[in-house]
């Protein structure tokens, strides 16, 4: 019996679960799990309070998405309904405000890429010529 990491089981749990809802069958398919024991780990997941449930990724940005709109009191009640805390709901909006408003990755420039393609090179020749430099030691100490 494989023992897995929690992390590893929630993800497997965040996905049979809304909003991503896959099929058992596909996740066991996915992740190399068992689905009876995906299965076990589903209903472990929903027999916690809902305040101890997981909230994937996915789940996070649709919940901030549902409540975007609505007034304190309608958040507040719709928070109750879920198991969340406002405050909760309120840092996963930040996230994904910062993470959407971050620019994406730099790219380097052509100029860059070549300039950090001629340094590989040069490190690995480097390395060739020490690698030949030990081996060639090691075979005088094995003569001597």
């Amino acid at each position: 019996m494989g023992r897995y990491a929690q992390d590893f089981k929630d993800k497997a749990v965040a996905r049979l679960l809304p909003p991503s809802s896959a099929t058992v069958s596909d996740v066991a398919d996915e992740m190399g799990i068992a689905a009876a024991t995906l299965e076990r780990w589903r209903a472990e997941a929903l027999a916690k309070p809902l305040n101890e449930r997981i909230w994937g990724a996915a789940a996070r940005f649709d919940a901030v998405l549902c409540t975007a709109a609505m007034d304190d009191a309608s958040k507040n009640a719709w928070c109750c309904s879920k198991g969340v805390y406002p405050q909760e709901l309120e840092r996963w909006r930040s996230t994904a405000t910062q993470a959407l408003a971050r620019p994406d990755e730099a790219r380097a420039s052509p100029a860059q890429t070549k300039q950090d393609r001629q340094r590989i090179k040069a490190l690995e020749r480097e390395l060739k010529r020490e690698n030949a430099a030990l081996a060639e030691t090691a075979i005088w100490r094995e003569i001597t």
